[in-house]
């Protein structure tokens, strides 16, 4: 089996988003083709007739259709028994009917960041592929070892080239839609008293209201942290309504009660600054709400066809 390395290039190059699921599921021990020697392409044939009939090909059928452009069902299906085996595996207890929509859904995000990227002018020849192909095959030790892993994970050497050619342009869009999160944004540095009856949080508000101190009051609802919330930007809570109230504040302002499904919360901001840097976490968070609203507007503003029975 490759290593761990190896899955996650695979992933990088392979697919946006779900990769590492699909991936980590793949087969212990891969099944080479037998030991037969591989056929070079020349073949024999006996009993030619005289004439050629005339050939119709056979489409080639489509799971879905996104804007007009197709996803075959070999990548669906390759894509569907990854998942499968990934579940199997990590002991997830999704339905057939979870599993297929996870896959469809996948696939569509990927066309549509895809086509965006066509848009944006990102161009891959086939030679360009060939390369990736070549760098990918060199980094698992070998063409044969990346024949083994296709075959055992349900490519075949054309659905895998289109799920390559997908993958690279949809993650040149991901990139450009995360990389443009700013690096440093408004942000507040708040702490909360957070209490599970609203009558205890109105008492608390008479207390402030009559000079407490709001540290001092945090302490005694929250012994372990102070209802400290550190320093946030817009879009970083779970709950948009503390965000919301934190952000209608000024330093040294606390909010009236606030109702969540946590309880009844208290804001108080200590500082505010303009212009701050992001934390790690919170410019990732901010990365994924941005490309999960872009792929939903795309998706509201495009054509998507289910083909699959």
């Amino acid at each position: 089996m490759p290593s761990p390395k190896t899955i996650r290039f695979i992933a990088a190059l392979l697919v946006t988003g779900m990769a590492l699921v699909f991936l980590s599921g793949c087969r212990a021990d891969p099944t080479l083709p037998g030991d037969q020697t591989p056929d070079t392409g020349t073949a024999v044939f006996t009993d030619v007739p005289a004439a050629t009939a005339t050939v119709t090909a056979t489409p080639e059928p489509m799971a879905l259709n996104v804007n007009g452009e197709g996803v075959s069902l070999a990548e669906y299906d390759a894509q569907l028994m990854q998942l499968q085996a990934a579940d199997a595996e990590l002991s997830k207890p999704r339905t057939p009917e979870e599993q297929r929509q996870m896959v469809l859904d996948e696939l569509v995000n990927q066309t549509l960041l895809a086509q965006a990227a066509v848009e944006g002018g990102f161009q891959i020849d086939d030679a360009g592929l060939q390369e990736r192909i070549d760098a990918l095959a060199a980094d698992l030790g070998g063409q044969a070892v990346l024949d083994a892993w296709m075959v055992a994970n349900g490519y075949s050497p054309v659905s895998f080239r289109s799920a390559m050619r997908r993958a690279a342009a949809s993650a040149w869009q991901r990139d450009a839609l995360i990389n443009a999160v700013p690096e440093r944004v408004e942000q507040v540095r708040a702490q909360q008293i957070l209490v599970r009856q609203r009558d205890t949080a109105e008492g608390v508000i008479r207390q402030l209201d009559a000079g407490a101190d709001f540290a001092t009051l945090a302490a005694k609802y929250d012994p372990n942290t102070g209802g400290i919330l550190g320093w946030f930007p817009h879009g970083y809570l779970t709950q948009p309504a503390v965000e919301e109230a934190a952000f209608a504040l000024q330093p040294g302002e606390y909010s009236p009660v606030v109702e969540t499904d946590f309880g009844y919360h208290i804001i108080y901001v200590i500082e505010r600054e303009s212009d701050r840097i992001l934390s790690v976490d919170a410019r990732l968070t901010l990365q994924h709400l941005a490309l999960d609203s872009w792929l939903e507007a795309r998706r509201s503003a495009s054509t998507v066809e289910i083909l699959l029975p």
